[in-house]
């Protein structure tokens, strides 16, 4: 019988060019425990070559398209991507679609990957960073990461790359509502899809107001008209995309925005952490015992969160003080 290749062994395999052996790592990081652990270790040492490119926007605005014509503009010869589809919080089905939508546009040398937001806040699951450190490590270069446009506050995007592209159309809606999505935060690059539509220098005027309302820094969102189903705008997004790459560089932010991103990492998997703590305590014994005692109206949820956050925590230091 032969045994399954070490983790070492796969990174070696897809460093080399083997998709087979990256899929391989790629689940093991969606799959999460001690396997995912190993792989994140292995990744994080070589990690932090790789140019990471966001584009995040509404839905039907035409991301899955840009990203797969950015891939192929790039002229690299292993792009990757990472499409990260809707799912169900209740059963963690997704849609997984972006890949249909994308293989028309891409060449033949990138690799695409899509994975499920598995109802994580924001729309990017946990695994997101994992993966592009070890889509990283395995020397594919640039990387996209699409991400679902669910809802408005879809901004969670700039937390994994170093370049965000946020997608608007014509006809996106009033400029207060924009705002409080928290795209104006985020964009390092917008750009107007669609642009063949009446409206379309319309939509890019209303940008720029914004931008002269709310522009803040040494860098200022340019605004690039596309018409991605026609790869009209795409040679120019590249540029400008390459233009912040540089600015990011010359100016320190990459690192900046880099040790920022691990940083609130590290606060995201301590969240998941407590909160799957939080589950096996309501599960448990005594967590029914005081759901039910709730129910019964014998203690107010109140109480009963506090009793369970007692058992969480049961040498609290500020107990008492």
């Amino acid at each position: 019988m032969v045994n399954p290749p070490s983790i070492d062994e796969l990174f070696d395999s897809a460093s080399g060019g083997d998709r087979r052996a990256l899929g391989k790592l790629l689940t093991m990081v969606e799959q999460r425990g001690d396997a995912a652990a190993a792989v994140s270790e292995q990744a994080h040492r070589s990690a932090g070559r790789a140019k990471v490119v966001g584009v995040t926007g509404a839905p039907g605005a035409g991301k899955s398209t840009i990203t797969g014509r950015l891939a192929a503009t790039s002229g690299a010869a292993r792009p990757a991507i990472l499409a990260i589809d809707p799912s169900s919080p209740l059963t963690g089905g997704a849609i997984l679609g972006d890949r249909i939508r994308m293989d028309n546009h891409v060449s033949s040398g990138a690799f695409i990957r899509s994975m499920a937001t598995r109802g994580h806040p924001g729309g990017l699951a946990v695994a997101v960073p994992d993966a592009v450190r070890v889509l990283d490590a395995a020397g594919c270069d640039p990387i996209f990461v699409e991400t679902v446009g669910v809802g408005q506050v879809e901004v969670s995007i700039a937390a994994a790359a170093d370049t965000t592209v946020v997608v608007v159309t014509p006809g996106w809606g009033d400029a207060v509502q924009a705002n409080k999505a928290g795209l104006l935060e985020v964009a390092d690059i917008f750009v107007v899809n669609k642009a063949d539509r009446p409206d379309a220098r319309g939509a890019r005027r209303d940008l720029e107001l914004m931008l002269d309302l709310g522009h803040r820094g040494d860098w200022r969102a340019p605004i690039v008209l596309t018409t991605a189903i026609e790869g009209t705008g795409i040679d120019e997004l590249w540029t400008e995309i390459e233009r912040h790459t540089a600015h990011l560089h010359e100016s320190g932010d990459l690192n900046r925005r880099r040790c920022r991103r691990r940083r609130d990492e590290v606060t995201d998997r301590i969240e998941v952490g407590l909160r799957d703590q939080v589950q096996r305590i309501i599960s448990s014994e005594s967590g029914e015992a005081a759901l039910g005692r709730v129910d019964q109206h014998e203690i107010s949820p109140a109480t009963a969160a506090k009793l369970l956050l007692d058992a969480l925590n049961p040498n609290n230091p500020c107990e008492g003080t």
